[in-house]
């Protein structure tokens, strides 16, 4: 049986980062351990990474955000001599399969978005301080810090040097931030990606690879000024007390099976099909009744503790469960609680916490949005599709909902209930919400579901709305069910990656959907080419002294 790939963790069990806080100031140590690796057959060296660092990294990120309130800026270094991060274990690489290269890409990018966005959402701007080496995947941590600062010491330098070496490209957004956020110069771009060495000293500096080069013996005191430059400007409260990220309540079942307190996940191996059913507030479970009520419930309360589960089972579906290429998404519960729940944090925005849940939620929903599986949601009698719930309709690729009651059913008759929600605290890697990009032709439809705000919506309003793809009564739902999911688990799983990649992101082009897009582009073309994984291609050969041999046809 395939190893179990866990993403949860916690500081006691770190292997590869070390963390201090001096008050409004984290330094965040990249210290490698070499021997711990998630698989066998490589060794970490020179800072390099696999997933298992990564996972760590999204963990200290996720908790500097609930657990460490008082930080305003995390200064980032390596716990290594003459060595910031050599970027992704290359021997890892060579060795992995085709779906785990794609996965790690994908969830260090995720990673790299959360930190990257930290600064501008709540207040903790991040600064990489680079002494040695900083290449491809380490270049790219730094890329997406708020700052970065070289040394000059005549061997620190940076560089993207997967063309030239590995017959691959950056994977964690290398190119576009170099072009998107830096706005480096598109020939000195292409210098920069074409050389192994790299840049250093004052050339990085005037092509915008850097913000600040200095002297190593002025290094540590331009490192310490920036990062009170940083903590000023950070609106981020001095005296908040952060919550405990405490351990999910998590059962994994033999058949795949997932159950939280309030997340199930049933795996159906056979017919390729996850269901993943979120439970909505307990009817004894009201919302908090003040922000002090919050604060005290902590990583309990319903909204970050749904948050944490769909979270982790998102991943565990994506990493464990390769053959799954279908999820259906169902929701229970009373979606008048799900609502109140909502609108006690939206109205709470100015609370840290209320503010920091909510953008959870705008990750989470992220995180749907860019898994490569075929998505679908069923309002069914009991639905609780309401609020951030009710997100989840508008970010799959189908929704089927359930017409008037059912026979021998004494749930409530589905609804759909739309929340101002809805309607701007969640946008997806386009900055549109789920109903702008829903309705990017018609956006007079957006206005007309605005005006419903707050009503249950049973089939025939939501359909004529435009909320979901189909309606069906109890004679023909089972039968339309089945045909949808036996259809789509038949086709190509290749065929579906890329139609999905393409139907869901309509609209506006920004730099998180062009590092998606092409990661899908890149990633699944060269990362199988045999000019990089072939017997002779450059990632098997690395190391060993010899370049790879390439098909040198363009195609």
């Amino acid at each position: 049986m395939a190893k179990v790939i866990d993403f949860q963790t916690d500081p006691s069990r770190y292997r590869h980062w070390k963390i201090r806080y001096e008050g409004a100031v984290a330094h965040l140590m990249m210290d490698v351990d070499e021997a711990g690796g998630l698989f066998e057959g490589y060794e970490l060296k020179l800072n390099s990474y696999d997933l298992g660092v990564d996972i760590e990294l999204a963990d200290i990120v996720q908790r500097m955000r609930f657990e460490h309130p008082e930080v305003k800026a995390v200064v980032l270094q390596s716990g290594k001599e003459r060595v910031f991060c050599a970027g992704a274990n290359i021997r890892m690489l060579g060795g992995a399969t085709h779906a785990h290269k794609v996965n790690f890409c994908k969830f260090t990018n995720e990673t790299r978005n959360t930190f990257e966005v930290a600064g501008a959402e709540s207040g903790q701007y991040y600064i990489a301080a680079v002494r040695g080496a900083c290449a491809g995947g380490g270049y790219e941590l730094a890329l997406a810090c708020d700052h970065i600062i070289l040394t000059d010491d005549g061997s620190s330098s940076v560089a993207l040097p997967e063309v030239p070496l590995l017959a691959v490209l950056p994977g964690t957004g290398g190119l576009t931030r170099v072009t998107d956020k830096r706005k480096v110069r598109r020939d000195h771009a292409d210098v920069f990606c074409s050389i192994e060495e790299g840049i250093k000293g004052k050339r990085a500096k005037d092509w915008n690879l850097v913000d600040d080069v200095v002297p190593n013996t002025k290094f540590d005191e331009l490192v310490a000024q920036r990062a009170r430059e940083f903590a000023a400007k950070s609106g981020r409260p001095a005296d908040a007390q952060g919550i405990a990220l405490t351990a999910l309540d998590r059962r994994i079942g033999e058949d795949g099976s997932l159950t939280y307190s309030s997340v199930e996940v049933e795996v159906d191996r056979a017919k390729r099909v996850g269901r993943v059913t979120v439970h909505g507030p307990k009817a004894d479970e009201a919302p908090p009744a003040d922000v002090a009520a919050l604060h005290g419930q902590g990583a309990s309360t319903w909204m970050l503790r749904v948050a944490r589960e769909l979270d982790d089972a998102i991943l565990h579906l994506r990493n464990n469960e390769l053959e799954v290429g279908v999820l259906v998404f169902r929701a229970q519960g009373d979606p008048a609680l799900v609502a109140a729940h909502e609108a006690f944090l939206l109205d709470s925005r100015s609370d840290w916490l209320a503010n920091e849940i909510l953008l959870y939620w705008k990750r989470v929903l992220k995180r749907v949005d860019l898994t490569s599986r075929s998505l679908v949601a069923l309002v069914e009698p009991g639905s609780c599709f309401a609020g951030p719930l009710a997100e989840l309709l508008f970010a799959v690729d189908r929704s089927y909902m359930a017409e008037g009651d059912f026979e021998g059913d004494n749930r409530p008759v589905a609804t759909i209930t739309l929340t101002a929600g809805n309607f701007g605290p969640y946008p997806m890697s386009n900055d549109l919400t789920r109903l702008q990009t829903r309705f990017l032709g018609e956006p007079g439809k957006v206005e007309e579901a605005r005006a419903r705000i707050g009503e249950p919506l049973e089939a025939f309003d939501a359909n004529e709305l435009g909320l979901v793809t189909f309606c069906f009564d109890d004679i023909d739902w089972e039968d339309e069910v089945r045909i949808f999911l036996e259809e789509r688990a038949s086709f190509s799983p290749d065929a579906m990656t890329g139609m999905e990649a393409n139907l869901r992101f309509p609209g506006p082009e920004t730099m998180e959907t062009r590092i998606f897009g092409r990661l899908t582009a890149w990633q699944n073309w060269i990362f199988q080419r045999p000019n990089a994984v072939g017997d002779t291609g450059a990632l098997k050969r690395y190391g060993t002294g010899v370049r790879g041999e390439y098909d040198m046809k363009r195609v």
